[in-house]
């Protein structure tokens, strides 16, 4: 679990003074922000309390965090630096938070990150790593895995490493993000609940986060009597609870099947989760139906067809993506998954988005 957590309107300001106690001789604060800020210092960069030797680093969030741009930033801190850094900082969403956890991990293990992807590969303690979400939805900021996309598939560095040593979650930080990023980040969590909360590898831990967080997002995005600032607050730590939630179980056949898109076409996760979970009714009929309520009611239309034009190579690929994730399948459909779905099962799905 993240040790050390504070939450509030305004409590990003106390990062200074976070940090200054882990603050290691002048080995510097190296953070990693999301480029989207790179314009707008007054909301981010002007409030940090940088030291000579820290560092910024924007890094741009138009693909899915790969191993190869880890291993990138990884190396250009080796180069700058005779000195391990105090710490990594990740300013942003879900693709930041994990290329953070990531540098973290591969600033004190050897080899490429594609090598740590999977279940307690890493050997060695992290950098003391930072999160600080810009949106919510994700669960990166809880979770102990980073998803990165490698050169043969799209998987998390899963282990009792990766997770941050602090989070700082300050409402205040989402209140600016666009509507349609606002809900599919958010259904992110939402298909987490569901997928949680269904699965075969649900034990009352995970269960009482996981009904916290559904009922958050149902308050969210089903009702209208929440103001912004409370809305946003509330997404906050729905995203917490979620994340929380398939920590300590699994997701399913959405986040299995999002892989194998974003693997393929690169599809962005919150909105390749969307794209899915919307045809997988037969799944999880429930779920997909509150689903489309809350789609509806907040005017989102998903995009169509973007599997229209695939040829047969990649639709191997996204298949064998996707069933390469083992555990999310036996949580969705039991320890006897392989009989109940296989490559043309997946095809046809595929074929429909």
């Amino acid at each position: 679990m993240v040790p050390k957590v504070v939450f509030g309107k305004g409590c990003f300001n106390q990062i200074g003074k976070i940090l200054s106690d882990k603050r290691n001789g002048i080995a510097p604060f190296v953070y990693l922000i999301d480029s989207v800020f790179e314009n707008n210092t007054s909301f981010i960069e002007e409030r940090l309390s940088l030291s000579s030797t820290d560092e910024i680093i924007y890094v741009s969030t138009a693909e899915e965090p790969k191993t190869s741009q880890v291993d990138e930033i990884v190396s250009k801190i080796k180069n700058s630096y005779q000195f391990i850094p105090s710490g990594i900082i990740g300013i942003g969403g879900g693709s930041i938070l994990d290329l953070s956890k990531a540098v973290a991990i591969m600033l004190t293990n050897p080899g490429s990150a594609s090598e740590y992807q999977g279940w307690d590969l890493v050997k060695n303690k992290a950098v003391y790593h930072v999160g600080v979400p810009t949106i919510s939805g994700t669960g990166a900021e809880v979770s102990r895995t980073t998803v990165l996309t490698g050169p043969e598939r799209k998987l998390g560095i899963n282990s009792d490493y990766t997770p941050f040593d602090q989070v700082i979650l300050d409402p205040e930080l989402i209140k600016d993000v666009p509507k349609d990023q606002w809900f599919y980040t958010g259904m992110d969590c939402y298909i987490h609940c569901v997928e949680s909360l269904d699965g075969t590898y649900l034990n009352a831990f995970s269960q009482s986060y996981g009904e916290k967080a559904l009922d958050l997002c149902n308050e969210i995005f089903l009702e209208n009597n929440l103001s912004k600032e409370d809305s946003d607050a509330k997404l906050m730590m729905a995203s917490w609870h979620g994340g929380m939630s398939i920590a300590y179980s699994q997701v399913g056949v959405a986040h299995a099947m999002s892989y194998g898109l974003a693997y393929v076409l690169g599809t962005k996760h919150g909105i390749g989760n969307c794209i899915v979970f919307d045809k997988l009714g037969e799944y999880y009929p429930k779920g997909v139906e509150v689903f489309k309520k809350m789609k509806d009611y907040h005017g989102i239309n998903l995009p169509e067809g973007i599997c229209a034009n695939i040829t047969e190579e990649q639709l191997n690929t996204m298949t064998t993506v996707a069933l390469g994730l083992e555990p999310l399948w036996e949580n969705a459909l039991g320890p006897d998954w392989k009989s109940k779905i296989n490559a043309s099962k997946l095809k046809e799905i595929y074929r429909s988005l």
